[in-house]
């Protein structure tokens, strides 16, 4: 990423780590601290293992020009079903809903009410068709679904390749319906600062990338540059894009079903250009900005996020594969020329790029998050299955509801820990 390293958010002196815990957990994510907080809660011992040097994985807060702003996941999505809604409500964390209200740009100008009505009624027909066919038997790709939509087409496509990660040619109509984005929330502070915060307290030892995991024997052992560590069972929450680089050795190999399903998958992308422009020409926090006509092809928006002049510009994977290798200074190049195109060279004199996410070029994530093309519905519920009773899988991948989320990492980890807590503790009754 480039830009200022985060604060892990950890106290200085974490719990050591067990010697033998009953449970490893790979990777200090989402579903890895929410992992560990439900086998505590059970009375196991658990040791955590981040390869990075903070916590909360793709879900990271930073300090640009003396505001907090997420790098990666920002909103909490789908809130009725969100257990991280949940516990930020309980805890009296700071939660606001995401506005309603958003803006369309058509061409070089804001559009009329009228045309926004129009564009929200295309959406609304293109969801409605698309989740119709949920139920159809055969996996095709989700554009094949879509109603005609007229000069609405576009942007309607564009926004769903974003938040799907990839172009609707490229996605499973069956799992697109998973995606629920109803109820949605931010949190002030930031959605990082506030994941970092549930790992205090936790056994997690920082930049301890996990490179080979043995699972030959009663238990796991688990090794890397750290040494080794054995334990009853382990937890790997690693992207699976991750895993299909091959940065985990496995031995011995996973079983063909297991090593299938995480090969089934796609890298998913949405990165944030972070924009610091006190003169856009947006009025309203953390609205939307959908862009329809002209000759560039922004996928979207998230403008005056927090009530500050910070904002988002998004690269869908389409944007982002036209920057190949060039690093973030490409990125913020290609944002200034789309703006300066659609708002005017005048407009962004103001325009500062102090951050620019990056994350299918970090070691650790190689994606934003994973995908399931068209045939491939089965793999998320086939990565769930236990290995040998002692190694389970979790992670933003595995939820059929929430994937492409924080909260879907969150809910995953905390099955995968349910689970394993039913079978030790059943283990230890006998």
């Amino acid at each position: 990423m480039s830009a200022p390293r985060p604060d892990s958010s950890m106290p200085a002196d974490p719990p050591p780590l067990p010697s033998e815990p009953d449970v490893a957990i790979i990777g200090a994510g989402a579903a890895g601290i929410g992992a560990a907080r439900a086998l505590l809660a059970r009375g196991l011992t658990v040791a955590v293992l981040e390869a990075r040097s903070w916590v909360g994985g793709r879900a990271v807060t930073v300090d640009l020009r003396g505001h907090p702003v997420d790098l990666g996941a920002h909103w909490l999505h789908a809130g009725p079903i969100n257990p991280l809604v949940a516990l930020a409500l309980a805890r009296g964390e700071p939660l606001r809903r995401a506005p309603q209200a958003s803006h369309l740009v058509v061409g070089r100008r804001m559009a009329t009410a009228a045309e926004a009505d129009a564009l929200g009624r295309a959406f609304d027909r293109a969801d409605r068709t698309l989740t119709g066919h949920a139920g159809d038997p055969r996996d095709g790709p989700a554009a094949a679904n879509l109603p005609l939509l007229g000069r609405w087409r576009e942007p309607v496509t564009t926004v769903h390749g974003l938040v799907c990660g990839r172009p609707l040619t490229q996605v499973s109509a069956r799992d697109f319906p998973s995606l629920e984005y109803a109820d949605n929330h931010f949190i002030r502070g930031g959605y990082g600062a506030y994941v970092a915060r549930l790992a205090r307290g936790l056994p997690i030892r920082l930049q301890a990338p996990v490179t080979r995991i043995d699972w030959s024997g009663r238990g796991v052992r688990i090794e890397g540059p750290f040494g080794a560590l054995r334990a009853r069972a382990a937890i790997v929450t690693a992207p699976v894009s991750v895993l299909q680089a091959g940065a985990i050795r496995f031995d011995p190999a996973l079983p063909d079903p297991t090593g299938a399903a995480i090969h089934g998958f796609l890298p998913g992308t949405y990165e944030h250009v972070v924009l610091h422009w006190p003169g856009a020409p947006f009025q309203g926090a953390d609205r939307i900005a959908s862009f329809a006509g002209g000759p560039a092809k922004p996928a979207g928006m998230l403008t005056r996020i927090d009530g500050t002049p910070f904002h988002y510009f998004e690269l869908d994977q389409p944007m982002r594969d036209r920057l190949g290798d060039r690093g973030p200074d490409a990125a913020r190049r290609l944002a200034r020329a789309v703006l300066a195109e659609r708002f005017g060279p005048r407009a962004i004199r103001d325009l500062a790029i102090p951050g620019v996410s990056a994350w299918r070029e970090d070691p650790w994530s190689r994606n934003s998050w994973a995908v399931v093309p068209p045939g491939g519905f089965p793999v998320r519920d086939d990565l769930k299955h236990a290995v040998a009773d002692r190694l389970w899988f979790a992670g933003e991948a595995l939820s059929r509801e929430q994937w492409g989320t924080v909260g879907g990492a969150w809910a995953e980890g905390e099955r995968a820990a349910g689970e394993i807590a039913d079978g030790l503790g059943a283990s230890r009754a006998a």
